[in-house]
């Protein structure tokens, strides 16, 4: 690397291009989310659990495509075009859901599916190559990333969120697609400032004639195949219970069966990261409700006046971002002061820390509903604690999954791995759909519910799966030994 590449604040330049670009990438995909429920029930007046369903299979499908765009990368695309192609892709699928049906929308999720596969798995890859292997930089280069990654977050749970609500969807979303192109527009005017990283550029196995085309050329074109594909799997949603829970069968038996090969001990830490997948399921499964319920939640049951403004429902979601900026620091200070000292609890103990605190969070609604109005409204103080609780909870779990899924598999299985890493977290969200679509505004047989009584559903839902939570969390702390055992040393 040039040292002109590396700016007086000690990092590449091409960090603060990766940053901004994607800042404005999840700027965009944040940005139809925080919106989705509310369209798909207030605009296309799908019911609660159709829209919990749909909201669920999207995201789990947005979770699974990293996986393959990031192998096409490697092997035949090269990392920069598979961005472009992902950002283009992504800004389609906002300006078609402007068509404002349920078919431009079923379609322009299906294009933000496929587009976000191949830019959100390659442009993380690119600052990674950035460094070298023993660049003690690194860490604190992926920090900086990561809090782009969390201001695009904030502005969509803000900016699109007021701007969608207040003056319609279709403003929303055009304006999260605005910002994929302003992403797209950064990445490639600022290309000179990361092309020191390798593997940049369209593979010899990509520039390969197949026919009239080259095959990175027909894997463009197969990637507009799988649009249609994306829309079939979300409309008829009941194909992915199989379709998940048959591929994390495959991944679980394909990690151990490796670990078996390897000896005793890659064995046992395999059989510990199915475990831990198992964990991440519930964990995200739980939390994913921000966007489905707890908006719902936030739309009929949270009086959400602050000083004569009415903050809008979907708006409630920019907490957690939020929190994630104010705590994400201090939390990384945290963790290398108690290492230090030797108070450093172990990962197990980590995870059932957080899943404490996640269950807390859904408690903290029984508290609300002291404090409801006459109309059957909780204090927006529900909503903050929450968040707080969550986005707390979620720092003493997500950050280390990554880093101890590198540790524990072996390296000849590292991708597969990772991949199966992923794959809970598609799991998860597709099983928070299936959660949140218990929790609607009607009742058994169909009927809307009041605001009392759909105040009362919510709060037993909700408190519901804080305490199964909190049990699970016991669970986990009680089984901290043996859990252990199973890591062999990974910390």
């Amino acid at each position: 690397m040039t040292d002109s590449n590396i700016p007086a604040s000690g990092h590449p330049k091409g960090l603060y291009t990766l940053f901004f670009s994607e800042m404005w990438e999840r700027f965009c995909y944040y940005g139809m989310r925080v919106l989705l429920t509310l369209f798909l029930v207030k605009s296309l007046l799908k019911g609660d659990s159709e829209a919990s369903l749909i909201y669920g299979a999207y995201t789990a499908l947005i979770y699974a495509a990293p996986v393959l765009g990031g192998r096409m990368a490697d092997q035949f695309l090269g990392y920069r075009y598979a961005i472009l192609l992902g950002a283009v892709l992504m800004a389609i699928g906002e300006f078609l859901i402007l068509g404002g049906t349920e078919s431009f929308m079923l379609y322009g999720m299906g294009a933000l599916i496929v587009g976000n596969g191949f830019f959100k798995a390659n442009i993380s890859t690119i600052v990674g190559k950035l460094y070298s292997d023993n660049d003690p930089r690194r860490d604190s280069g992926f920090t900086i990333f990561y809090i782009g990654i969390n201001i695009g977050a904030l502005l969509a749970t803000t900016v699109v969120a007021f701007v969608g609500e207040t003056y319609g969807f279709e403003y929303g979303f055009g304006l999260a697609g605005a910002g994929m192109l302003a992403g797209l527009s950064i990445f490639w005017l600022g290309r000179d400032n990361y092309s020191a990283a390798p593997g940049l550029d369209i593979t010899e196995a990509g520039m390969k004639q197949v026919g009239p085309l080259k095959v990175y050329q027909l894997i463009s074109l197969g990637s507009l195949a799988l649009i249609p594909l994306c829309y079939f799997l979300i409309s008829q949603n009941e194909f992915m219970t199989y379709l998940l829970t048959g591929l994390f069968v495959l991944v679980a038996a394909s990690l151990i069966r490796a670990g078996i090969k390897e000896g005793p001990m890659w064995r046992d830490r395999m059989i510990a990261l199915v475990i831990f997948m198992l964990i991440n399921v519930v964990f995200w499964a739980c939390f994913e409700q921000a966007g489905t319920s707890l908006t719902l939640f936030a739309d009929r049951n949270v009086s959400r006046d602050i000083l004569g403004w009415t903050m809008p429902a979907s708006m409630t979601q920019f907490f957690n971002p939020a929190f994630i900026i104010i705590f994400g620091s201090i939390f990384s200070v945290m963790w290398v002061k108690l290492d230090a000292i030797g108070k450093n609890p172990s990962i197990p103990m980590k995870f059932a820390l957080g899943i404490l605190q996640l269950g807390a969070g859904f408690l903290i609604t029984l508290v609300g509903l002291q404090f409801a109005d006459e109309q059957a409204m909780v204090p927006l103080l529900t909503l903050v604690f929450l968040y707080l609780l969550h986005t707390t909870g979620e720092l003493f779990l997500s950050p280390i999954g990554l880093s101890m899924v590198t540790k524990l598999a072996p390296k000849n299985i590292a991708g597969t791995a990772m991949g199966g890493w992923f794959l809970s977290f598609a799991i998860a969200n597709y099983a928070g759909g299936i959660i949140a679509s218990l929790t609607g505004g009607h009742g058994d047989t169909g009927e809307t519910l009041t605001a009392s009584a759909g105040l009362a559903k919510y709060t037993d839902v909700f408190s519901t799966i804080g305490m199964v939570l909190v049990a699970f969390a016991v669970l986990i702390a009680v089984l901290n030994k043996p859990l252990n055992k199973l890591m062999h040393g990974v910390k």
